[in-house]
């Protein structure tokens, strides 16, 4: 009988799968591929804010009278990039693009950011590549964003609370 430690190490050839051959291709503009968690919250959050931006500036240059058409050019544009976001992280889980439709029901569509992708390739393709610094900054502004205002809602109606307060005690009662 063998006497084998069961703390030991592994001795089998691992080898690391950082090749550009074992990972798909990341197309934003395209309902074919797989797309990531992290990658689908950033691409989510940085389209949507640049749409935004981008919005308001070409809004403000159509003038009054275009000013509607283009809200809803650019609303639309924004909502069938957020359905082929959706199409990518649908087949990251392995199921079909029609999931996608979930994103109209409310609360439901955080199984996109809940759900983990299937592990290496499905019938969908290869998997998404590893995230990149720029990726986890991106997808980090969410988070700050909603501390930011949650903060500076209790913060600013404190404070001036606090100014008006200050205002209306004269100045020989204070101490």
């Amino acid at each position: 009988m063998q006497n084998r430690n069961p703390y030991a190490a592994p001795k089998t050839n691992v080898v690391r799968g950082d090749n550009a051959e074992d990972f798909g291709e990341i197309k934003v503009f395209s309902a074919s591929g797989r797309i990531g968690r992290l990658r689908y919250l950033a691409y989510s959050t940085g389209l949507t804010a640049l749409f935004g931006i981008l919005l308001g500036i070409a809004v403000a240059a159509a003038g009054p009278d275009a000013a509607v058409l283009v809200t809803i050019a650019g609303y639309v544009a924004l909502f069938a990039i957020s359905i082929l976001l959706a199409i990518q992280r649908s087949h990251d889980m392995d199921t079909s693009g029609w999931l996608s439709l979930v994103i109209f029901i409310p609360l439901v569509n955080l199984l996109f950011l809940f759900v983990p992708g299937t592990g290496g390739e499905n019938r969908y393709g290869k998997p998404p590549p590893p995230n990149t610094t720029g990726v986890v900054v991106l997808a980090c502004l969410l988070p700050a964003i909603a501390i930011i205002g949650i903060v500076a809602a209790i913060a600013i109606p404190a404070y001036q609370d606090y100014a008006q307060r200050a205002a209306a005690v004269p100045s020989e009662q204070v101490q």
